[in-house]
């Protein structure tokens, strides 16, 4: 059985970037068994920088959200991520999140340099905006969630295997034919 984690980052229930996800949850395999989490759901204390996660293998914070959810992404063959556009990256919990979660993303070889844990899993990123198309990918609105998302997933080892980027929200609310059938496309290329 196929385990794939869903990660929304959006805070509106319903919104876009829940149906794509939506979208691509519907579309996997039944055999895949699907872990979905919202973080504005999630309580997540920030990252301190003290680093000795990277030698103990866990975080030393108090035990919150950041710790269960780090334990879904080590047990992941897949790995699916929906972000809004907040200037121009995810939104501040997301990265909070991830921030805290580095010891199940990487390891560390003994010369320092990172070790990724996720070789080789794949990984699909769709992405918001408000800003009109094409000026969200121009002006790296939804690109610039697509590129923070990218370099966790390098050093991480995840293959990014394809995105969806959506801009104009604010007056296109809906999903296209189109954008529909991405999400069923990206559903393949996880599985």
């Amino acid at each position: 059985m196929m385990k794939v984690v869903v990660i929304n980052a959006s805070p509106r229930r319903g919104g876009l970037i829940s149906q794509m996800l939506g979208r691509i949850v519907a579309a996997l395999p039944p055999e895949c068994r699907v872990d979905v989490l919202t973080v504005c759901d999630l309580q997540v204390k920030p990252c301190t920088g003290c680093m000795r996660c990277r030698s103990l293998g866990r975080c030393v914070l108090p035990e919150d959200d950041a710790h269960c959810v780090a334990e879904l992404i080590r047990a992941c063959d897949a790995l699916i991520v929906g972000s809004p556009c907040y200037w121009g990256a995810m939104p501040g919990q997301t990265k909070a999140l991830f921030d805290r979660m580095v010891y199940a993303l990487m390891g560390e070889r003994p010369n320092g340099m990172p070790l990724p844990l996720h070789r080789g899993k794949p990984a699909v990123v769709v992405a918001t905006s408000n800003t009109a198309w094409p000026f969200n990918v121009w002006f790296h609105q939804t690109s610039g969630v697509i590129r923070s998302l990218k370099e966790i997933f390098r050093w991480s080892g995840f293959r990014l295997a394809g995105t969806l980027q959506k801009g104009g929200c604010r007056k296109r609310g809906a999903l296209t034919p189109r954008e529909i059938a991405k999400c069923k496309k990206l559903a393949r290329k996880i599985c």
